[in-house]
């Protein structure tokens, strides 16, 4: 898992909405702070970990944020070379991108 602190714009777009008490949008000032997960699980675990999201992250307000759901192709470990061998064991692999 990693967690990262970004700015972005989501549905408010370029329209001024209010976030925090404070005003975003328009010409100025239209990005917001987000905070961004990125967490690879096997297959098995997908289910599980997006309901823990979304369970525990809404608030049924604007930028309550998405979920997105990406097939792992391939692992490298890049201090001995190692391939596939994680990747093997997450179940998935190309074979995912088909099913």
């Amino acid at each position: 898992m990693t967690v990262s602190q970004v700015r972005g714009a989501g549905v408010q777009g370029g329209h001024k909405e209010r976030y925090a008490g404070t005003e975003y949008g328009g010409k100025t000032n239209f990005l917001v702070d987000k905070t961004r997960l990125d967490i690879v699980v096997v297959r098995s675990q997908v289910d599980k970990v997006i309901q823990t999201i979304a369970s525990t992250t809404y608030t049924g307000e604007i930028g309550d944020g998405k979920i997105f759901v990406h097939p792992v192709a391939d692992v490298i470990r890049v201090r001995t070379g190692e391939t596939g061998a994680i990747a093997e064991r997450m179940e998935g692999g190309m074979s995912d991108r088909t099913s």
